[in-house]
């Protein structure tokens, strides 16, 4: 286990170590203490490596992992796991806004409440909230798989594409083009590998699944108040 003490390491320092790692190490577990809240902690890995961070952790912390996975004890500031590639991200508490957002593949798991916009322009990433989601998640989500075990506010999946969206809660309203979908045996088996593989409470016969209309992905005029 490599420790790093952010009272004592700079941020810069900190992120230059563990990108250090990128390939092939032998130094696969790293611990970072007192972040005290800090911008960007755990940015651009590329290494099978496991990160925790003791403590919770400003905006933009584990964008764009690459294989990596980061374990947050604490809770995220905004942009947390922004345009990840691939890897596990793990918040324990809460997230501010566009947790997830553009994320191109990998599973991020909030095991508190997500604030608004949560995995706006997902192309691939999966994202498991525990709690509830604000308003405006998965704007424009373009493919990837979103689950929420709480509450969806208002406007989920507004102008979204092929994004599935599952919520086991009540959903406040929905965006322009989106409506909710049937759940066949395919969608069942995908929410059910997504719940075992975060750990979550729940089974997926309790979930209704959310997607696009496709009403927006050509130019009408009965449809241009939608856009």
């Amino acid at each position: 286990m490599q420790t790093i003490d952010m009272a004592t390491t700079p941020l810069r320092d900190l992120n230059a170590k563990l990108q250090a790692q990128a390939g092939q190490t032998n130094q696969t577990q790293w611990e970072i203490a007192n972040p005290k809240g800090a911008h960007a902690i755990a940015v651009g890995l590329d290494a099978p490596i496991e990160v925790t961070v003791k403590g919770s952790t400003g905006y933009y912390c584990a964008g764009m992992n690459k294989l990596a996975t980061v374990k947050v004890t604490g809770s995220a500031g905004p942009g947390v796991a922004e345009n990840m590639m691939s890897g596990t991200v793990v918040i324990e508490g809460d997230a501010s806004q566009y947790a997830g957002a553009t994320g191109q593949g990998g599973l991020l798991v909030i095991k508190g409440n997500a604030s608004s916009r949560c995995g706006i322009s997902m192309k691939g990433i999966d994202i498991v909230v525990f709690g509830n989601i604000g308003h405006m998640s998965a704007f424009m989500a373009q493919s990837g798989n979103l689950v929420v075990l709480g509450n969806a506010g208002e406007a989920l999946g507004d102008s979204l594409y092929e994004a599935r969206l599952f919520v086991r809660g009540s959903v406040k309203s929905l965006g322009a083009d989106c409506i909710e979908k049937e759940m066949r045996p395919e969608h069942i088996a995908i929410l059910q590998d997504l719940l075992d593989r975060s750990g979550a409470p729940a089974k997926p016969q309790e979930f209704r699944r959310y997607g696009s209309a496709r009403t927006l992905y050509n130019f009408h005029v009965d449809n241009a108040a939608a856009y």
